[in-house]
């Protein structure tokens, strides 16, 4: 589980967007900030609380230069049967990345071997491709779409800012810190 500050791995995949099958592939996040946020399987009960939270932060983090990406191991196809099911996904925008071979899911290790199905996790990658946070919960833990922006938030402030860093909680326009050894034990 050491992903953090490595690249992603190149994949390949066919995806469900805004009524269309579209091909995707990690060609398309270069240069762009991004989202990966698996969860176990369409029609279920937690997830599609969590990926309808995440649509209604969609638009601003397309605002924030953020493309957003879901990912289970369902095929594209039955990611639009659940669109066209559910009012709740179906005011999903994003990509909705099918992985039925799991090849995804296995190159940021969040498969349940055995079971098919990937873990609940969230991952953030910068414009170079390189993981900067990762978050994993349990089966009935859903996550929340806010804190995810916070973290996208302090995560572009700090790529934008060397030398800074953002405390436990930080919100936007918030007092950073700048580590140095005159603010060891001051804190």
């Amino acid at each position: 589980m050491a992903l953090i500050n490595t690249p992603i791995k190149p994949f390949k995949a066919s995806a469900f967007k805004s009524g269309e099958f579209v091909e995707v592939s990690s060609e398309d996040i270069k240069g762009k900030w991004a989202v990966f946020f698996f969860y176990p399987a369409d029609f279920t009960f937690v997830c599609p609380t969590e990926l309808g939270d995440l649509a209604d932060k969609y638009e601003e983090l397309q605002s924030r230069g953020v493309e957003v990406f879901s990912v289970s191991t369902d095929t594209h196809f039955t990611h639009k049967a659940w669109h066209d099911a559910s009012d709740t996904i179906g005011k999903i925008n994003y990509t909705m990345i099918g992985d039925p071979t799991g090849e995804i899911t296995r190159n940021f290790d969040v498969m349940r071997e055995g079971m098919g199905l990937a873990d609940r996790a969230t991952f953030i990658v910068d414009p170079e491709g390189i993981i900067q946070a990762m978050e994993i919960t349990a089966e009935g833990i859903g996550r929340d779409a806010d804190d995810l922006v916070r973290k996208i938030k302090a995560a572009q402030y700090v790529a934008s800012h060397p030398g800074e860093v953002c405390p436990a909680k930080w919100q936007e326009g918030e007092e950073t810190l700048a580590p140095s050894l005159d603010l060891v034990g001051k804190i």
